[in-house]
């Protein structure tokens, strides 16, 4: 019998509860439903000032990352392009040829000088 007992009250507490939650969920759902209907006519009184606003982006596709101003370039593996003022410093457009003349961990910067280059490419380029 100590289990009937323990059923009731198990049930009771339930019963409890679930009243409880759907009140709270009846209660969010009225005020969702009011605060929607009151936005609504307050919105299409806002949307007649701003008729001549231009219209939204979508937003499914994200907007393109400005390019960063590049003051430091090292020509390793995850290199991608040549920056201009190495080419300018260099007079080499490809990173293959700058890796060859000043080697793979070579730093140029903005505005200094090209670093020294390799001993073995200026010994190839007096043999060639």
């Amino acid at each position: 019998m100590p289990n009937e007992k323990l059923q009731s009250d198990i049930e009771r507490i339930a019963r409890e509860f679930a009243a409880e939650v759907t009140r709270l969920v009846a209660r969010a759902i009225v005020d969702e439903v009011e605060g929607a209907l009151a936005g609504s006519s307050e919105s299409r009184r806002s949307a007649r000032r701003e008729h001549d606003a231009p219209a939204r982006v979508s937003a499914g596709r994200p907007r393109r990352v400005q390019a960063t101003l590049v003051e430091r370039w090292v020509p390793d593996r995850r290199a991608r392009r040549v920056p201009k003022f190495v080419i300018e410093a260099t007079g080499i457009g490809t990173k293959r040829e700058i890796v060859l003349r000043f080697g793979e961990h070579a730093i140029f910067e903005k505005g200094q000088p090209a670093p020294p280059p390799l001993r073995s490419s200026a010994r190839s380029e007096g043999e060639g």
